[in-house]
């Protein structure tokens, strides 16, 4: 990591600006020179991927499901993941590439107080070689995106994100559609898509100004120039579209010439390719716990063949390197204080990993269900935000920081009415979005959560017949009356939407937002024991289901 080290040697306030031309000359120079890099060879090259870290500074407890049940273990953290990568580099420091697929600028404290602006410096200390935007790179909404990655010394490639000429008119792409790179006599050519249902999935002002189109629309198109107008050896998709969109897209024709999908966005863990019918896909987890690592077997400047494997960052097999160490304690220490000011206290492992109930949401709507005078309170099925399990004390500390990992946002409560029949049908849709059997449909995000209200379905019957019993305060869900629903704001929502329900009466805010509620929810009720109630009850499957992808070979673990 030469590089790395030079850009810390000349201090973490040196302008971002100052050191771009360098470093650009230095990344084109790494691609296009004619060196071993260029000219025919035997051996391997290495293409190492990072993706969903979310902004996670330090090594933190990660959960893994081992032996049908829970553990918990360290890992992840900027200054390991430096050292993790550069020991992987060392064993092939001529033909490793490095990338990073998205969500580099939400998830954190840190990064909200700097607008995401401390984590330039630190992504370029990590000497990465391309970049792909996430859904969340948004969250501080374009102008602000363009700035962020705009600082990064690497390409960005992404085909299908424009400018929004208005009225639906689409304008240039925002970033270059790919990237080209040279290793022993192999041209490897990155595509990048990231995910199109932002607008929806998210708050739709986060992404005004840019107008997101499907991978189809032009996959084709890009896979036919790098394979034959570029004559590319080997095309891998950088991806942030979620894996079970992923699997989809390698299963369409038009992915006939990709030879791997590196995805992104929905932290499942693939330690072995799955195989769809066109080309092969992985994605290496989240919070920089892990690193997927693809090794593609090259003789005379031919490819013979690839293999893949996660490496999980253990924080004692990779030590901090002492480098970014430094860098990050000095970019997070004037908020040092206020990031570990201590809120309250759980009695049990906090974590936000299954699909259909979690300590951490549980929690949540624990909270809103005390503050707010509803029926039902919801809470959005989040992926984000690593595990935390007790200390010696059996206790485990939330503080301001951790308040921000799990709530990045802090959206403004708001309530509104809806009938019966609403529920239900908003129920079926959300459930949609989460088990469809078209594998394209699937929205990316866990089942939404909930208090005050009991859900019995079926993840895997037809769209629409999923649910099958609704209770509300003890009695059956009548389809005719009105309830009291609770969730959150979304930026550029319309008025009658609530929690991606739209046609809800009353709607009205509150004076509270998510992070003062779960402030005076902690002052008040702390320690707090989130056990899960089974308020969402799967009748055709694991409680515990750790993932949305069925029919194919993978588990999370």
């Amino acid at each position: 990591m030469n590089s790395r080290r030079k850009f810390l040697q000349g201090g973490i306030l040196t302008s971002v600006a100052a050191l771009t031309p360098v470093g650009l000359q230095a990344k084109n120079a790494e691609n296009t020179t004619l060196s071993t890099k260029s000219i025919a060879g035997s051996g391997q090259i290495t293409i190492l991927q990072t993706t969903d870290v979310h902004c996670q500074l330090h090594a933190h407890d990660e959960l893994f499901w081992e032996n049908n049940e829970l553990t918990f273990r360290k890992a992840g953290g900027y200054p390991h993941m430096a050292t993790a990568l550069q020991k992987l580099k060392e064993k092939n420091p001529q033909n490793t590439i490095t990338l990073d697929t998205g969500d580099m600028f939400q998830g954190s404290m840190l990064s909200v107080k700097t607008t995401g602006q401390a984590f330039v410096p630190l992504l370029n200390a990590m000497d990465y070689d391309l970049y792909l935007p996430g859904n969340w790179e948004v969250v501080y909404y374009k102008k602000n995106m363009q700035k962020l990655l705009g600082g990064l010394l690497a390409p960005k490639i992404c085909a299908n994100m424009y400018h929004d000429l208005g009225d639906g008119k689409k304008g240039e792409l925002i970033f270059q559609p790919y990237q080209i790179m040279h290793r022993m006599g192999i041209k490897i050519g990155f595509l990048g898509y990231t995910d199109p249902l932002v607008p929806l999935r998210q708050s739709p002002l986060y992404s005004k100004g840019i107008i997101y189109t499907k991978p189809e629309d032009n996959l084709k198109e890009y896979v036919t120039l790098l394979r034959e107008q570029e004559q590319c050896d080997f095309v891998i998709i950088l991806s942030h579209l979620g894996l079970s969109q992923q699997i989809a897209l390698g299963n369409h024709p038009d992915c006939q010439g990709v030879d791997y999908i590196f995805g992104a966005d929905t932290h499942e863990r693939v330690r072995k390719p799955i195989q769809a019918e066109y080309t092969k896909i992985v994605e290496p987890g989240a919070f920089g716990s892990f690193i997927g690592k693809l090794d593609i077997q090259v003789k005379d400047g031919k490819v013979l063949g690839s293999t893949y494997e996660l490496v999980e960052v253990d924080p004692i097999k990779y030590p901090a390197d002492p480098a970014v160490k430094t860098l990050v304690q000095d970019l997070e220490k004037p908020y040092k204080e206020e990031i570990n000011k201590v809120l309250g206290y759980s009695t049990v492992p906090l974590y936000r990993n299954f699909v259909v109930e979690n300590t951490i949401d549980t929690m949540i709507v624990d909270a809103l269900k005390w503050k707010v005078n509803a029926d039902v309170v919801l809470s959005n099925g989040f992926r984000f935000c690593p595990p935390r399990v007790p200390g010696k004390d059996g206790k485990v500390a939330i503080t301001e920081g951790y308040l921000y990992d799990m709530l990045p946002v802090d959206s403004t409560i708001r309530t509104a009415k809806a009938s019966g029949q609403q529920i239900l049908d908003w129920l079926e849709k959300e459930m949609q979005n989460v088990f469809a059997q078209d594998a394209s449909k699937r929205f990316g995000g866990w089942l939404i959560r909930f208090k005050g209200m009991q859900v019995e379905f079926k993840a895997f019957e037809r769209v629409g017949h999923r649910v099958q019993k609704v209770t509300i305060a003890g009695a059956e869900l009548d389809k005719n009356r009105l309830y009291t629903l609770c969730a959150c704001e979304r930026d550029g929502d319309p008025e009658d939407m609530l929690c991606r329900m739209k046609g809800v009466k009353e709607a009205t805010n509150t004076a509270y937002t998510l992070h003062s509620m779960m402030k005076e929810y902690l002052a008040k009720f702390s320690p707090v024991t989130p056990i899960l109630r089974h308020d969402a009850k799967i009748l055709d499957g694991p409680q515990d289901l750790l993932s949305q992808v069925t029919g194919v070979d993978y588990t999370f673990r």
